[in-house]
């Protein structure tokens, strides 16, 4: 993609911290030696053939995007070794997280970058990924910041590019504006189709899903959550 025809940031700055506690001394050792190894090279083309990024010719390729601590991430990745994952966190200590899962555990089928998630969906190939998971994204909850959440049209153009034809998009969130605000986001959107058919369609946790310390925060404080998949049509 040239730059003329890379969608414009000017309205779509990174919203967050990038960082949180220090890191211990083993945290900070695997960013300096372990993340290079797995992160995303975006000064480069992408390239033709997208699995082309992994040691092994994976069979699905899926990017979560914003993975927090890296739970859900490390569980697919190992539950599914023949599907290559990209995930995407700008929030240091996350990534900390996650790359000493990948260390422990040994996967080889996880790549990593730790910023802008918008640029990884602008530097992918077209039709190049079976499913996107945005799982418990920040809410912004204040009517002033809604603006700031991920899902928007300029965000599904961008999912509806990178999707292959019957590829899927899965949302989950604790949040009713915002599981509505999605819903009516995708349903207005030409490139999506919601994949429910009953209320145990959204209410049921997606299939293997191991669960998120977000979740089990929210049930604590006894708020339910969706589990939306829409469908690239």
């Amino acid at each position: 993609m040239t730059e003329q025809q890379r969608p414009s940031r000017a309205t779509e700055a990174f919203f967050g911290r990038r960082k949180g506690k220090p890191l211990r001394e083993r945290q900070a050792r695997q960013l300096d030696e372990v993340l290079p190894t797995l992160v995303l090279d975006l000064s480069q083309p992408a390239p033709d053939r997208i699995e082309d990024l992994f040691a092994f010719p994976p069979a699905r390729l899926r990017l979560e995007i914003g993975f927090g601590g890296g739970e859900h991430l490390i569980h697919r990745a190992l539950e599914q070794p023949d599907t290559g994952f990209i995930g995407v966190e700008p929030f240091v200590n996350s990534m900390a997280k996650l790359v000493g899962r990948i260390e422990e555990t040994g996967a080889r089928n996880i790549r990593l970058y730790d910023d802008d998630a918008t640029e990884v969906l602008d530097w992918l190939p077209a039709a190049s990924i079976d499913q996107i998971d945005l799982l418990y994204p920040d809410p912004w909850p204040k009517r002033k910041h809604w603006k700031r959440r991920f899902v928007s049209k300029v965000n599904l153009d961008r999912f509806a590019r990178v999707l292959k034809p019957g590829g899927h998009f899965c949302f989950a969130s604790d949040i009713d504006t915002y599981v509505n605000w999605t819903l009516l986001y995708c349903g207005a959107h030409p490139a999506f189709e919601w994949t429910a058919g009953n209320a145990a369609d959204w209410l049921t946790p997606f299939a293997g899903w191991p669960g998120t310390r977000y979740e089990a925060k929210a049930r604590r404080e006894g708020r339910s959550s969706a589990y939306l998949t829409f469908r690239r049509v």
